[in-house]
């Protein structure tokens, strides 16, 4: 039966956002920040439909369906060359088998790194997963070996590349780049090399190493990600830049997909959706759990819609720690966090800081997070934010202005961090129904500020106390009641 249509406050107007009965949602540039009119994406037609000649096991190996590995016979030459001679506005579709498998149905496909070319769409069908090799050689970029080295002697290619327009990755199927297997000829997987140059104290820029992306998208007008599933990405699952225009619907995005066990590494640097020097991007209705930063907007973004999506594990909406060409024009409208590390999070430093302006932040739910909200010009390269200055010296100074946190609710007591680089690098953001549940003064961390009340429950006159804070009631009524939660907490989907 239909369902009764459901109404979204975006950006101080109302946007009627049909859910049911085969009506498009819509998010429109007149309401969001990016300025395209962005309509639920459709699957275009499929030029070649391929039939899936291998068989993914539960634990992750890659059989003829015999049970015998076919990790030698991986699918990369007639995938690509499906994608090369498909034409723009097709679809290359990866369906299962067709017809008997040694007495199953095929569901997997194995790859070296692909390039999908202009206008065409990679579609992955339900019940399919398209799997990432694991020998270092198919992603040496400097020559043979120069890839999964620590310390890095050269980077890797991504899994897919991207460098042409109105590219698809679509379909309710499975890319799993298999971060956590062990690689072949080596006794490491891509994770452990991660865990491996992670920084120390003797250390505290860590050791280089190398591996690849999942997908990697640069000068990719029009790239759309739709209903797509990425799981256990080697490295960040999705990087895009210097593209006008992209879109992320409906993704699914899992790592990892099974917990590690004692001796097993876990995923670093596995952040889920990474856009830098790009504008006019939408991340809508969208399901991220990879512990790390969910979504991690770079320097040089502007004009970005974040809408309706639920984040798990993994270190909540970040800004940074790159902002040195600025960012700007930023709604993130219909968040909810359930134990992220962080929540609202814009994080840089005196070496790699610039100026971050007119960001909104509104309707978002959290639960188990510590540190609901970190706005710092602190950053010392920490999965969460210090309270303290570290004293980083450097001429790129964040800056961080017209920032507007509306509709907050945090059901769990955690830090909040808000502060300014010094006089000249103030911070400045209004506050409007914002509540922590449980929240105290020895958890409001705050410096060189100028707040804007117009209605918290955080004790701000107390934090503000002797640290240069400047707290300005607003126009705006306090709420009579915290942003409801209701019903906004579900299982990952």
């Amino acid at each position: 039966m239909c369902e009764s249509a459901t109404w979204e406050r975006m950006c101080g107007r109302q946007l009627r956002v049909l859910l049911a009965c085969g009506v498009v949602a819509m998010v429109s540039g007149a309401w969001a920040q990016d300025t395209r009119t962005v309509t639920e994406p459709k699957i275009p037609a499929a030029c070649v439909k391929l039939s899936a000649n291998l068989l993914g096991t539960e634990d992750g190996r890659i059989t003829d369906g015999a049970g015998k590995s076919a990790e030698d016979k991986p699918d990369t030459e007639r995938i690509q060359k499906a994608l090369d001679g498909c034409g723009a506005g097709k679809a290359v579709e990866l369906a299962d088998h067709v017809g008997p498998l040694a007495g199953k149905a095929g569901n997997a496909y194995l790859s070296g790194p692909l390039t999908i070319p202009e206008g065409v769409t990679l579609l992955v069908d339900k019940g399919v997963t398209l799997f990432a090799s694991r020998d270092p050689a198919d992603y040496d970029v400097n020559g043979p070996g120069t890839c999964g080295t620590i310390p890095s002697k050269g980077p890797c290619k991504a899994f897919i590349t991207i460098r042409a327009k109105n590219v698809g990755i679509m379909g309710d199927g499975v890319i799993d780049g298999r971060g956590g297997a062990k690689l072949l000829g080596q006794d490491i997987s891509w994770w452990g090399l991660a865990v491996k140059g992670e920084p120390t104290d003797a250390l505290p820029n860590g050791i280089p190493y190398s591996d690849p992306r999942l997908i990697s998208a640069a000068n990719a007008d029009g790239f759309t990600m739709y209903r797509i599933t990425l799981h256990d990405s080697p490295n960040f699952h999705v990087g895009v830049s210097r593209t006008d225009g992209f879109t992320a619907w409906g993704v699914h995005l899992k790592t990892p997909v099974h917990e590690p066990g004692p001796n097993d590494p876990r995923p670093r640097n596995t952040d889920g959706i990474d856009p830098g020097s790009s504008t006019n991007i939408t991340i809508a209705h969208s399901w991220i759990d990879n512990g790390d930063d969910n979504v991690a907007i770079k320097t040089g973004v502007t004009h970005m819609s974040v809408i309706d999506n639920h984040f798990y594990s993994g270190h909540g909406m970040s800004i940074g720690s790159e902002t040195n060409t600025g960012d700007s024009f930023l709604l993130v409208d219909g968040l909810t966090e359930d134990h992220t590390t962080s929540g609202i999070r814009i994080k840089s430093n005196a070496t790699r800081g610039g100026l971050v302006e007119n960001m909104t932040y509104r309707n978002i739910c959290m639960r188990d997070v510590p540190i609901p909200i970190a706005i710092s010009p602190y950053y010392n390269n920490q999965t969460v934010e210090g309270f303290v200055d570290p004293g980083i010296k450097g001429t790129r100074i964040p800056e961080y202005r017209s920032i507007t946190l509306e509709n907050i609710t945090d059901l769990t007591p955690g830090d909040v961090l808000i502060a300014g680089y010094d006089q000249d690098h103030r911070t400045q953001v209004n506050l409007v129904n914002v509540t922590i549940d449980g929240i105290t003064p020895d958890k409001m961390h705050l410096k060189l500020a100028d707040i804007g009340n117009g209605g918290t429950n955080l004790p701000l006159a107390k934090a503000a106390e002797g640290n240069d804070v400047k707290i300005t009631a607003l126009d705006a009524k306090a709420p009579a009641k915290a942003y409801s939660c209701e019903g906004k907490f579900v299982t990952m989907r």
